[in-house]
């Protein structure tokens, strides 16, 4: 059985907006999806109160629908973040 190369060495996925939804907030407009607890197999950091989302935990994945002048892509701006969070967020 052939083994899959590396994430690393593979070239980055295109952020999609497939099931995914526009929100505003103070800072812009940002893409917002949500990933099902199925399909969290990795554990992130949320940018909202810097605690791990544990692998298993639904979350949303958000990205600036521009990334400005601070990222070369949206991609690089990604962020995954507790639902609470998020809506919190102002």
């Amino acid at each position: 059985m052939a083994r899959r190369p590396s994430k690393h060495l593979r070239p980055a996925r295109p952020l999609s907006s497939q099931h995914a939804q526009a929100e505003h907030k103070g800072d812009g407009r940002w893409i917002v999806r949500t990933i099902a607890g199925g399909q969290a197999t990795k554990p992130y950091r949320c940018p909202g109160c810097d605690q791990l989302i544990p692998p298993g935990t639904a979350h949303l994945v958000v990205w600036p629908d521009d990334a400005g002048w601070l990222a070369e892509s949206p991609l690089e701006a990604r962020r995954h973040w507790h639902t609470s969070c998020w809506r919190r967020r102002r």
